[in-house]
């Protein structure tokens, strides 16, 4: 069995076993009392509120990683919590961000992903979308309010990232554009305490030089 087929059968079983609590109910006694038609008509149906479980919790997480979207679409149909950390500090929402899996990206975003919530290196999804240039990655989070000057523990924030860790290309420059447009500060300091425009100078990324000094 591959790791993808693996996968699909975890899930079904989890979503499986959660469907096992809606077994219809057992037949009404013909002794029982016959509730009025006022309150048979008033009533509405009981439907059992979605839940998160650990185990469709580490489901999630392995099919996000797989890029699954089949398997990932349905654990979070089916309530399993986009924002659960695994034992590394990734989860469904951060995951996808940091590598660029916008089809469940965009699911985790709409079933309550946490945009302030971080990774194990203290940064928020955001930091590492910039850091690999994920062009429309970048632009999903920024429209989901992921905070644009948040600095994680390395000392990094996402236009810092986008400058030191990118080379200058369009897709760059992409990214750092849409950063500056949400607020990103040029005045935030790394931890050698180089701006993002001085790196970019000390890097020789000309085009991206005269992109931060244009937006001073």
């Amino acid at each position: 069995m591959n790791r993808k087929s693996g996968i699909v059968l975890a899930a079904g079983v989890v979503l499986a076993v959660a469907g096992c609590g809606s077994a219809a109910s057992p037949a009404t006694s013909p002794s029982a009392p016959v509730a009025s038609a006022e309150a048979s008509t008033s009533s509405e149906p009981s439907v059992a509120p979605a839940q998160s479980t650990p185990e469709s919790e580490r489901a999630l997480i392995a099919a996000t990683k797989s890029n699954d979207v089949e398997a990932a679409t349905a654990l979070i149909l089916a309530g399993a919590d986009v924002n659960a950390k695994d034992s590394i500090q990734d989860s469904a929402f951060l995951y996808t961000g940091a590598e660029g899996l916008n089809q469940i990206l965009a699911l985790t975003i709409s079933h309550g992903a946490d945009v302030h919530s971080v990774n194990r290196f203290g940064g928020t999804a955001l930091i590492p979308a910039s850091e690999h240039a994920h062009v429309d990655t970048v632009r999903m989070l920024i429209a989901a309010g992921v905070p644009v000057n948040h600095i994680n523990d390395p000392g990094w924030t996402a236009l810092l990232e986008a400058v030191v860790y990118g080379d200058g290309s369009a897709r760059y420059l992409d990214v750092i554009t849409q950063l500056l447009d949400a607020g990103a500060d040029q005045e935030i300091r790394d931890a050698r305490g180089r701006t993002a425009l001085e790196n970019a100078q000390n890097l020789g990324q000309a085009d991206v030089v005269a992109l931060l000094t244009s937006r001073r």
